[in-house]
């Protein structure tokens, strides 16, 4: 059971780190399992198909990404503390990345809606699954933020929690074309004046 087991982790990690660096479609079978350092056979034990694969890289990834957002955006800090938090995490991911691969490598569900989402609808629904999902999880935020004043009366929190997902995606990609992750440290104040925050409810650095 533990080799089996290995196995399919390693096959999981080896397709994550190839879809990240190089897209999905480039890639095949053999050289999925050569990465991996599996026999090609044992590819078909664990997956149908690369589509098989690449949904269960997405949901183990989101199932990472989902616990990390629920820890930082469920704290008992403040909630403009909270999201900024996020953002400084999101960032801290990207430059991690950036030192283990040598490059910017962005973000798995956005890279995958970027070439997919006009070829492959099953994986264009759980995509668009995720993003809402995030959606809801920052919505409950800014809400919270909106019931403290530290957002504008006249705010609407969805669109407001979807320009800021729509946001963090859009730097992500931005620093994974200019290979910056800098261009992740504009999120925070773009958000602070997406949400309309008085400058009296600001909260403090640190």
């Amino acid at each position: 059971m533990g080799r089996t087991s290995d196995a399919r982790n390693k096959i999981l990690e080896a397709a994550r780190t190839l879809i990240e660096q190089r897209g999905y479609s480039a890639l095949g079978v053999a050289e999925i399992c050569a990465v991996a350092g599996v026999p090609k056979g044992s590819f078909y034990h664990f997956f149908a198909s690369k589509q098989a694969l690449a949904l269960t890289v997405i949901d183990e990834h989101w199932a990472a990404q989902r616990q990390q957002w629920s820890e930082l955006l469920g704290s008992g800090r403040p909630p403009l503390e909270r999201l900024r938090d996020l953002f400084t995490a999101t960032e801290d991911f990207q430059r991690a990345g950036r030192r283990q691969a040598g490059l910017v490598v962005g973000c798995l569900f956005g890279n995958l809606a970027a070439e997919l989402s006009n070829q492959v609808p099953e994986i264009r629904d759980r995509l668009q699954e995720i993003f809402e999902a995030q959606i809801d999880m920052i919505e409950k935020v800014v809400v919270e933020a909106k019931d403290a004043g530290q957002a504008g009366p006249a705010v609407d929190t969805r669109d407001a929690a979807r320009s800021i997902v729509a946001q963090i995606e859009g730097r992500v990609l931005l620093a994974k074309l200019l290979d910056d992750p800098g261009q992740l440290g504009t999120l925070w104040q773009n958000s602070v004046g997406l949400l309309q925050t008085p400058v009296d409810a600001l909260p403090a650095r640190g």
